[in-house]
């Protein structure tokens, strides 16, 4: 059931706004390496262990995709800030496919 302004909401009437990982302060930004030696893309990863592969294994996610993963709950989740206006902001600055970096100036 949604609200009048769209969202999902309670049981209760009220509404329950989604939980956007990137917002998150256990979003972590982190380096991964790629087949050339001094080169690297960059993937986040959630520092609490919450994003889990089937097989158990820890999933780590693009970081110019970062942006639209959300859940709608999470029991570490600790906001960085107002969501909206974050996102928003995310979504202007992230590059729109991925980039290799270079680890040497």
């Amino acid at each position: 059931m949604a609200n009048s302004q769209g969202a999902p909401s309670t049981s209760a009437g009220t509404r329950k706004e989604k939980i956007y990982c990137a917002n998150c302060i256990n979003c972590k930004l982190v380096r991964s390496a790629s087949d050339e030696g001094d080169q690297y893309y960059l993937r986040v990863r959630c520092a609490a262990g919450k994003w889990r592969k089937k097989l158990g294994g820890e999933k780590v996610y693009k970081y110019f995709t970062v942006a639209r993963r959300n859940i709608d709950e999470c029991d570490t989740y600790e906001p960085m800030g107002d969501a909206r206006e974050f996102i928003r902001e995310l979504k202007k600055s992230l590059p729109i496919k991925d980039e290799v970096y270079s680890s040497q100036p």
